[in-house]
């Protein structure tokens, strides 16, 4: 990992910490309704957070959305 990612990914984790549940959805669902491609790495990290704090149930469940969409 280099510098530059370590120093997004904090970025965002420190923009996102306390907000709240109107927060985080409309963050989310700004980043997909702009189509903006730079918006594509903060996504990533919120993915990532959920990833990693997710049950192997839920993280079957986003497997098999995202397959059964693409």
């Amino acid at each position: 990992m280099n510098i530059a990612s370590l120093d997004l990914r904090q970025a965002v984790l420190h923009n996102m910490h306390g907000s709240s549940e109107s927060d985080v959805r409309h963050t989310i669902t700004d980043a997909i309704t702009s189509g903006e491609e730079k918006m594509l790495p903060g996504l990533g990290v919120l993915l990532e957070v959920f990833w990693k704090n997710s049950s192997a149930e839920e993280q079957k469940r986003f497997i098999d959305i995202v397959q059964q969409n693409v």
